[in-house]
């Protein structure tokens, strides 16, 4: 996923990146095919390259050869809205098929059944910014979202311009683990473009609650090359490359740590 995420990072691009993969793609990109690509977080750093994987947004590993720094209110006003930010990246935990994002709630919102940390900066960051990566790690697709979070193209068609979003924006591409997706032109709906080694259309149809438009030719997805794993293990090899069976155990783990449980126990 990080991979394939990086190579949607053109020379020159001005980029949005959050934690966890979009800024290990934005690092990635930096560090082989795009080297004048300019990253950038919500919090106001300006054009980085960190010393390793952030956690958070404001965190200073991203002030590593920064170019300036401005504060969150620029970022918006001065920089999103003025049509500055060429790519953004956003995470999902449900997603329908004009590609509008659910990151607020699973379930009712006064009675859920999960709680998320909600749309933050997203809802204007995939309005304004020219090209959109949803990346769909833990989420899924569903056919009615239960929180609309972020605005992909709304009802399908020209709706999203109709609804006063500036027009050549929107989502240009997803990517889940099991392939990735693009945006029909006319209709906006979402179509598989390709699988990744091993995986099969069946396999991504079945996780699929409508009826998936398939590509008339599906693009061979290669797998990540040397250069850009030797970059996940110096960056971020607890993020990308460690297998967690059980997330609920890694949530304990922390918080066992946090109270001062168990510290000798890895995580």
């Amino acid at each position: 996923m990080v991979s394939l995420a990086s190579r949607e990072i053109r020379n020159g691009d001005r980029v949005i990146v959050g934690q966890g993969i979009p800024i290990i793609a934005g690092v990635v990109a930096k560090m082989t095919h795009a080297p004048k690509c300019i990253l950038m977080t919500e919090a106001g750093i300006i054009d980085f390259l960190p010393y390793k994987s952030a956690f958070h947004i404001a965190e200073s590993t991203t002030t590593k050869g920064f170019s300036y720094a401005c504060d969150l209110a620029d970022i918006f006003t001065t920089i999103l809205f003025r049509g500055y930010v060429d790519v953004c990246f956003l995470g999902a935990a449900q997603v329908d098929k004009f590609g509008n994002i659910n990151s607020t709630v699973i379930g009712d919102y006064y009675n859920p059944k999960m709680r998320l940390p909600g749309a933050g900066g997203a809802a204007d960051f995939i309005g304004y910014a020219k090209r959109t990566i949803i990346t769909l790690r833990g989420g899924e697709f569903v056919e009615k979202l239960d929180y609309l979070s972020s605005p992909g193209y709304l009802s399908g068609g020209d709706s999203r311009e109709k609804a006063g979003f500036p027009p050549g924006t929107g989502p240009s591409l997803l990517i889940s683990n099991q392939g990735v997706f693009g945006f029909d032109e006319k209709t906006k709906e979402i179509f598989l473009k390709g699988c990744f080694p091993g995986v099969e259309v069946e396999d991504v149809k079945k996780n699929v609650p409508w009826n998936l438009k398939i590509a008339p030719e599906l693009e061979k997805i290669d797998p990540p090359p040397e250069e850009h794993i030797k970059i996940f293990r110096e960056y971020a090899s607890g993020i990308i490359l460690r297998k967690i069976g059980d997330s609920g155990q890694l949530v304990q783990a922390v918080l066992d740590f946090i109270m001062g449980k168990g510290r000798e126990k890895q995580i």
